[in-house]
Formats: C-alpha cells, sequence, structure tokens
C-alpha cells in the first residue's frame, strides 16, 4: 500500500465570496471623505498655521497698507498705475485682473513687443521722461509672464524719475535716492536681480508730495 492520502470523496470547496458591488462603493465613499478631510482642510489648517507663526504677512498675503491703515493692494500684485506723480509698474495683457490668465508674453524678436514699445514711448514723451541717449529697459515695456509682476529692475523705475520729478517738483537726486533705499537684492547673485516693488516705493512715495 501506498502512503498517498485518499482522494476526496466530495466536491472540491467553494471559493469564498467576492465583495459585492456595495461594498466598493462604501469603501470608494469612505475614501473620498477621508481624502477631501485630510487635504482640503486638515492640511490647508496645518501649513496656514505653520506659515502664520513664520511668517504672519505672507501667510496673509502680503498686504501693503497706506499711512491711514487701509489696505491698497498687496505686495505681490502689480497695479494700474498711471498717474504722473507715481512710479509705474510692468504693462499687463489682463490690465492687471487677477482672474484672468494672460498669453505668453512677446518676447524681444515678436512683432507684438513693437507695439507695446511704440505705446510707452508715446507715454514717455507725453511726461518728459525720455531724455538724451535714454534707453527703455525691457522690463519696462514687456509683460511678464504672469501679467501682474509687481516688480521693476532699478534701471526700469530710475528711467522714470525724471517724469515723477516733474509731476511732483521732488528734485531727480532726491528721487533716485528713494529709489535706491528700495532695492531688493537677491541673497546670492546668481539666484536672481536686484528688483523694486513699485507698489511699496509708491506708497513710500505718496506721503511726500501730500497725497
Amino acid at each position: 500500500m501506498s502512503g498517498n492520502p485518499p482522494p476526496p470523496s466530495g466536491p472540491p470547496a467553494a471559493p469564498p465570496p467576492a465583495h459585492t458591488t456595495s461594498e466598493h462603493v462604501r469603501a470608494t465613499v469612505v475614501f473620498l471623505v477621508l481624502m477631501i478631510l485630510v487635504s482640503g482642510f486638515a492640511y490647508p489648517f496645518l501649513v496656514t498655521g505653520i506659515a502664520q507663526v513664520i511668517d504672519p504677512s505672507a501667510a496673509d498675503g502680503s498686504l501693503l497698507k497706506d499711512p491711514n491703515g487701509t489696505v491698497v493692494g498687496s505686495a505681490l500684485v502689480a497695479q494700474n498705475l498711471s498717474a504722473p506723480y507715481l512710479f509705474w509698474d510692468r504693462p499687463s495683457l489682463t490690465d492687471y485682473n487677477t482672474t484672468l490668465g494672460a498669453d505668453t508674453p512677446p518676447g524681444p524678436t515678436d512683432p507684438a513687443l513693437g507695439a507695446l514699445l511704440n505705446e510707452t514711448i508715446a507715454y514717455m514723451e507725453k511726461y518728459g521722461t525720455m531724455t538724451v541717449n535714454a534707453t527703455l529697459p525691457f522690463w519696462l515695456v514687456a509683460p511678464s509672464a504672469s501679467s501682474i509682476d509687481p516688480d521693476l529692475t532699478p534701471e526700469a523705475v530710475l528711467v522714470q524719475v525724471p517724469r515723477v520729478a516733474n509731476a511732483t517738483n521732488l528734485s531727480i537726486p532726491f528721487l533716485q535716492n528713494l529709489v535706491n533705499a528700495h532695492i531688493t537684492n537677491p541673497p546670492l547673485p546668481f539666484l536672481g536681480v536686484p528688483y523694486v516693488d513699485v507698489l511699496q516705493l509708491d506708497l513710500a512715495l505718496l506721503p511726500l508730495i501730500g497725497r
């Protein structure tokens, strides 16, 4: 006789029942609710709380206020500053509307840049900014990728000084010093370029001209 076990006498055991559709739906709903609670509430509250501790101003939107304490904008968003006594931001393809997406801005060889250049030159000539051998920095005539970038290179701000001086009766050296005092340098030279936040500069300028 061999040592093999005897064959089973009955039919094979049935496999365990598969999960029902209702069980799959219930698991999906539970997972969805958990992800909404985690990603929609818990994570934003955690990140916001940490940001409020590390940098409350940035966490609140980098809001800027006038001397009366009224919020006039954000240091992160450009505005349509067109008064001759103010420094101007870069052109905007969306009229500085934060709810609109912008097309890709024209590059140095794009014919569309010529229209912006001609329009900016006309403004400069109207307000007496153009002087002998003056050049317009690219940042002053070309929109940023977002069309709401509030920053300009120092050269693009300094070229506006004659216009602002003419409109405010402040001296050119005084305004040049004011601009230089608002230049922000990158932490390291290869991490960016120096820039001026135009809205912050104009907020510093307004009390000096009684506005």
